[in-house]
């Protein structure tokens, strides 16, 4: 019973907010106190997590999280596990002054949404895999280092012992087809003294 009379008052007030327009009369309607028989309930929409609603109805030192960067186009900032914003400044119609993970103070527009509270830490964790045969069930081969293959078949390879500098190419790695692999090809103007 309590729960459909909560159902109830919480329709009325989504309906009311989707009526009526600006942050006073949101901030008016968004807190409701009812009683059913021996228990008391108070009804913030500030404190539901989860509940996803523009800024210009969110209070300071809301923390947030999956903000919108212009009206309509989906979140995009405070994605990651375990962060959160906080508004620093009430909103007002122009704006509203956030602070991001980051600890960039960033002003973005009362039209945008966000949701409440942080984003959920535990989510799916990388399985660990026990032994070489289960990562060849997920179809990934094995991947064997250029030092530890022939002359033959890599510019890496080659040379006695635990060579670096095997090859013609002496020290600069390359990829298995000889293209140098961590700075490239050198491109800018020659820098030596004349």
């Amino acid at each position: 019973m309590a729960w459909w009379r909560a159902r109830a008052v919480s329709s009325a007030i989504l309906s009311r907010l989707i009526s009526r327009s600006g942050a006073a009369e949101v901030a008016a309607v968004s807190r409701r106190s009812f009683s059913t028989g021996n228990q008391f309930f108070t009804y913030d929409i500030n404190s539901q997590y989860g509940s996803c609603m523009p800024l210009s109805a969110m209070h300071i030192q809301a923390k947030i999280h999956n903000i919108e960067l212009n009206p309509g186009q989906g979140g995009k900032l405070v994605r990651a596990p375990g962060t959160c914003a906080k508004i620093l400044k009430e909103p007002t119609e122009k704006g509203c002054l956030v602070r991001l993970p980051s600890g960039v103070e960033k002003w973005i527009d009362s039209k945008c949404q966000a949701v409440i509270g942080e984003v959920p830490s535990k989510g799916k964790k990388p399985k660990k895999l026990y032994k070489a045969g289960q990562s060849r069930w997920l179809g990934i081969r094995p991947t064997v280092r250029g030092v530890a293959m022939n002359p033959c078949d890599h510019p890496h390879g080659g040379g006695e012992g635990k060579s670096k500098s095997s090859g013609s190419h002496g020290k600069c790695s390359r990829t298995p087809w000889g293209k140098p692999c961590k700075g490239g090809y050198k491109t800018g103007p020659n820098k030596r003294k004349k």
